[in-house]
């Protein structure tokens, strides 16, 4: 029977990034693990990955988690900077009307004004 901790040997993932992406998904850390996996494999499962850490970012933002949303930009960030081939700036057919590219990642306008006024 494989473990979790077998699991994160075989992925690409930190503990920390797939545990963002578990709470983003609401998924145990195993199946958010194996999600993960597939995910990083390709161009847009990256982006995916940056926007469901970036989302929940905000979300812990909005209710006053500073410690949580800190946690979860060094997650970002570290995951922008092991797995630059999904910067958005490479594919910008992905933009929508109105993003926004920011930090490697295309954001909505509405998620950068939340962020603003968090950080006031």
């Amino acid at each position: 029977m494989l473990t979790f901790q077998d699991c994160l040997g075989f992925c690409e993932l930190t503990e920390d990034e797939i545990d963002a992406i578990a709470e983003h998904e609401h998924l145990p850390g195993i199946v958010a693990a194996e999600l993960g996996n597939s995910l990083i494999r390709v161009a847009d499962g990256q982006l995916l990955i940056q926007r469901m850490i970036f989302v929940d970012m905000v979300a812990a933002l909005r209710r006053g988690d500073r410690a949580r949303a800190a946690r979860l930009k060094r997650t970002l960030r570290q995951f922008i900077e092991q797995h630059p081939a999904g910067g958005a700036a490479r594919d910008r057919s992905r933009i929508l009307p109105g993003d926004r590219l920011e930090a490697g990642i295309v954001v909505a306008p509405q998620l950068l004004d939340d962020l603003a006024r968090a950080f006031r």
